[in-house]
């Protein structure tokens, strides 16, 4: 058991003993949270459990803090200091941390990776944008927060799909193949009239030139519909094409690509069949409508047309059930915050379907805004049109994309500095955590060269300066770190965590000599960076960001 775990588990016990004793009456506890002290002088470790358990108890928390300080034992325990209203400072004994990290370094690479659960089957689906242009920057925070967080899952035990929803069917394929076919007739020279909702990228007139490129004017004898059918095609499947590699190129894959295709008619009928035959769906004005008013929505929802054409409504519907249907136990959607109003829709029509809509969560999406030399930038120099995400990473790389995009929450506005991410100095987060890892592979080269070699049992207990146990107590944070991330679905956590044990690591560095201090000391301190090496690595491989060797 962790530290951590073990100190959480006796204050519960000490608690569930002051109970027993008639101290304090019965009642639900609130978790224990502990938390490092900003300073060592405050202890190893805190909690103001006594405040929160202050309701529970009906007492003042510092009479709490000492019922609980007189019941708590172990001999991990040095003592126990109450501190302002009912704060418990915990002074461990030495031994503790170093017996600890002996088990950290002898899990080597697996340090980590948290056992694998018996827990609900996840899905992840994100990005999932239409396939009828490049991916723009808000699209490219969306793959890099959903990437990590099927990362983060993953580490955390949990067993999770990932899945892109493929929006291909609809009107915006019909725009699609309207605004290549203008441009076709443009560049063959032909007086066209260009759609007024078609799409105006300069993309659109590098596919029509691709097509001419390989057939010449070979559709141009054919009637309109005939071009709109083979230009849907041919546009659809190159714009997929481009999108997965941008994807795999930003680090994203998917193990599903799910084609909204593939429910039209028969599941899109079905799902809507099953909903008139449960009494959830009702006609009026030739319509179909959804009794989403039933189940919290703010208004009912039209699924089918008074035309028959259904809405996308429909067809997100027939969608979440056959992921319902597929097992999954939790559903993890990421959205664009402009969606917020549909989450409602969505989930009440799970529910009308006899499914639970609490299995079903939505992590809103909130803008980026990028700036230049204090600037807000609007509008690719390329195009004129919205930067993409590919512009995004030429500019500044794959790696100072993603940590940038993954620093804060997604529910939170993100001003993107575009001259941070590309400077090559400690003000850029991610090329400090990255110099961390580049310097420790560099001590490892020099330890080679003077003949310092790392054994399988050095001496732990010799890295008794303040920054050793700091980063000590750093690392064994770990794991608790990603189950806690992984809880909060936070991988921002992880960005966070990441930094802040760069920062320690940097520190120790500047303090502590590896060579030339004894071959004990200095096999103790390579021991300790290896460690710091490892965790580093695999923080930013949660975050799907690179660890050099060289910088």
């Amino acid at each position: 058991m962790a530290i951590k775990e073990t100190l959480a588990a006796a204050i519960q016990a000490a608690a569930q003993q002051a109970i027993a004793d008639g101290v304090f009456p019965a009642g639900e506890l609130p978790q224990v949270e502990l938390s490092v002290p900003p300073q060592p002088e405050f202890g190893d470790f805190a909690t103001n459990f006594a405040m929160q358990s202050a309701r529970v108890f009906h007492a003042s928390p510092r009479k709490i803090a000492e019922a609980l300080v007189a019941r708590i034992t172990g001999d991990w325990l040095d003592h126990i200091q109450i501190a302002g209203p009912g704060f418990m400072n915990f002074y461990l004994k030495g031994d503790v941390f170093y017996e600890n990290f002996r088990k950290i370094f002898a899990a080597g690479e697996s340090y980590g990776q948290l056992p694998k659960k018996d827990a609900p089957k996840i899905q992840v689906e994100y990005v999932s944008a239409n396939p009828t242009g490049p991916l723009h920057v808000g699209h490219g925070r969306g793959a890099a927060a959903g990437s990590a967080l099927v990362n983060l899952l993953r580490a955390a035990g949990y067993p999770v799909e990932s899945e892109y929803y493929i929006n291909d069917a609809g009107n915006q394929m019909n725009i699609l193949a309207a605004s290549v076919n203008a441009r076709y007739l443009e560049l063959l020279g032909q007086q066209v009239e260009f759609p007024e909702n078609g799409y105006h990228g300069a993309d659109i007139i590098d596919t029509a030139q691709r097509i001419i490129d390989k057939d010449g004017d070979k559709y141009l004898h054919m009637t309109e519909q005939e071009r709109l059918d083979i230009f849907k095609d041919l546009a659809y499947h190159e714009k997929l094409a481009i999108l997965r590699e941008d994807l795999e190129h930003f680090n994203v894959t998917f193990d599903k690509w799910f084609s909204e295709r593939t429910l039209h008619p028969e599941a899109v009928q079905a799902a809507v069949k099953k909903l008139q035959d449960n009494g959830n769906i009702y006609e009026k004005a030739g319509a179909l409508w959804l009794k989403s008013t039933a189940y919290g929505d703010d208004k009912d929802r039209v699924v089918i047309r008074d035309n028959g054409v259904p809405t996308y409504l429909a067809a997100d519907i027939a969608y979440h059930h056959n992921k319902y249907e597929r097992g999954f136990d939790r559903l993890i959607n990421i959205w664009g915050a402009d969606h917020h109003g549909y989450i409602a829709r969505v989930k009440a029509a799970m529910q009308a379907l006899g499914h639970d809509p609490e299995q079903l969560t939505v992590l809103l999406l909130q803008m980026v805004s990028l700036y230049r030399d204090g600037e807000l930038v609007k509008m690719s120099k390329r195009t004129g049109q919205s930067v993409t995400l590919n512009e995004l990473i030429e500019e500044v790389g794959t790696d100072a994309a993603r940590y940038f995009f993954l620093m804060r929450s997604l529910d939170s506005q993100l001003d993107f500095d575009l001259d941070l991410a590309k400077k090559r100095s400690n003000e850029n987060p991610v090329y400090y955590i990255q110099y961390a890892h580049a310097r420790i592979c560099s001590i490892f080269r020099q330890a080679d060269e003077a003949g310092l070699q790392l054994g399988e049992a050095p001496q732990l207990a010799l890295l008794t300066e303040e920054c050793e146990t700091e980063l000590i107590k750093k690392i064994a944070e770990y794991p608790e770190v990603i189950a806690r991330a992984a809880r909060d679905y936070a991988p921002q956590q992880i960005a966070r965590y990441s930094y802040d044990l760069a920062a320690l690591f940097h520190s120790f560095y500047n303090k502590c000599r590896i060579m030339g201090v004894g071959a004990e000391l200095g096999e103790a301190r390579l021991a300790l960076v290896q460690v710091t090496a490892h965790v580093i690595r695999h923080s930013l491989g949660i975050l799907g960001v690179s660890a050099p060797e060289h910088m």
